[in-house]
């Protein structure tokens, strides 16, 4: 077993391999008689009692200004620089349609506050370089919840788009959805992580979720969330999938140049389920061999056992053998063509491509004499 780990350490580190949903069934509110009445009614309503209903609400962007809005005015007085305060103010105007679709609602709300905070300013200036900036003060409780909330969402989105994901997934799992500016957003980069990290349970609570908007989140989000959440479905813990994508995260990490305790633990974790699997492995082919002993033995005289070399055998035949003319002229290579193909087909089945090639040209020069069976 040994032996065998030995040689897999080396392929292992060349293999570069991401709501609780709430049912309610309501009491039909009309009379008996109206909906004796109206039995179109009465399917319509019973159909409403029984639609899924969402935990969160998307927030409206009439709501959504009036925050932004709100927070601006607090920096107000502190603010030294009036030019600021009116950029920040421009980018919430009154007569805005509501729920633009070509508007990322917490892009804009970052850079509101980056016109009139400094660390909010590092971080939108830090974005395609999330892992260089300083955000410490992310972690530590804040005095304001708004701009705290909203920079945290805006820096571990663009934590997880650059692969940061153990980082993106700490300041994400704390928000709260039902308050954040964003909340598909946060929900399906939370998702995001938890699916790249394996955590199963909590990647499919996140994108049931988030699904509970379907028809209301950007459309690039659902069809995600779909094949995210088929695919944590279908995963088996400690199957040869399951390794070679921990082996995958493994390879993320170094390539960020994380080789921390973290990365550490998830290498032993590796090592220990191909040790598992290898001694599966053993464990079956023993038992295979021992069967097929079994079988063998079980035969007795029955002729599935060879003879041994050590002994003449008795045959009762009378040893003569038929005489078959063999024509001189004939051409190993001359095969018919469909027996010529089904025999590539056959080396094709069973070897790599090349091998085919080989050997159809092996066959073309014996059929032209210029190579000998």
């Amino acid at each position: 077993m040994n032996g065998m780990r030995s040689r897999l350490l080396p392929l292992r580190l060349r293999l570069q391999l991401g709501s609780v949903a709430v049912w309610s069934v309501c009491a039909l509110a009309l009379p008996v008689q109206a909906v004796a009445d109206d039995p179109v009614a009465a399917s319509s309503t019973a159909d409403e009692g029984l639609v899924r209903r969402a935990t969160w609400e998307i927030p409206a962007w009439g709501d959504l200004r009036t925050r932004a809005r709100a927070w601006i005015e607090t920096r107000a007085d502190a603010s030294p620089d009036p030019v600021r305060l009116q950029r920040a103010r421009s980018l919430w105007p009154a007569d805005e349609p509501f729920d633009d679709p070509t508007t990322d609602r917490l892009d804009r709300f970052a850079a509101s506050m980056a016109l009139l905070d400094p660390r909010a300013a590092s971080l939108v200036a830090s974005a395609e370089r999330p892992e260089t900036v300083d955000a410490s003060w992310l972690d530590e409780a804040s005095d304001e919840p708004e701009l705290h909330d909203v920079m945290a969402l805006f820096h571990g989105r663009q934590l997880v788009r650059h692969g940061f994901f153990d980082e993106g997934r700490g300041l994400l799992q704390h928000l709260d959805v039902e308050t954040a500016c964003d909340p598909a957003s946060l929900l399906f980069h939370r998702a995001t992580c938890e699916h790249w990290l394996l955590d199963a349970e909590s990647g499919l609570a996140s994108l049931d979720r988030l699904l509970e908007q379907a028809d209301a989140i950007p459309v690039r989000y659902e069809r995600l969330a779909r094949l995210m959440q088929a695919d944590l479905r279908s995963l088996e813990d400690e199957s040869l999938d399951h390794i070679a994508r921990r082996m995958r995260d493994i390879t993320r990490r170094l390539d960020l140049g994380q080789a921390g305790p973290r990365t550490q633990t998830v290498q032993e974790g590796v090592v220990e389920s191909l040790d598992k699997l290898i001694a599966k492995i053993e464990e079956q082919q023993q038992q295979q061999g021992e069967s097929g002993g079994a079988g063998s033995g079980a035969g007795g005289s029955g002729g599935s056992r060879p003879m041994d070399d050590s002994r003449a055998a008795g045959g009762k035949g009378p040893g003569e053998v038929a005489r078959k003319d063999l024509d001189d002229g004939g051409d190993w290579g001359d095969l018919p063509p469909h027996e010529r193909e089904e025999a590539l087909q056959q080396i094709a089945r069973e070897f790599p491509p090349h091998y085919r090639e080989v050997i159809e040209h092996y066959f073309k020069r014996l059929a032209s004499g210029e190579e000998s069976p």
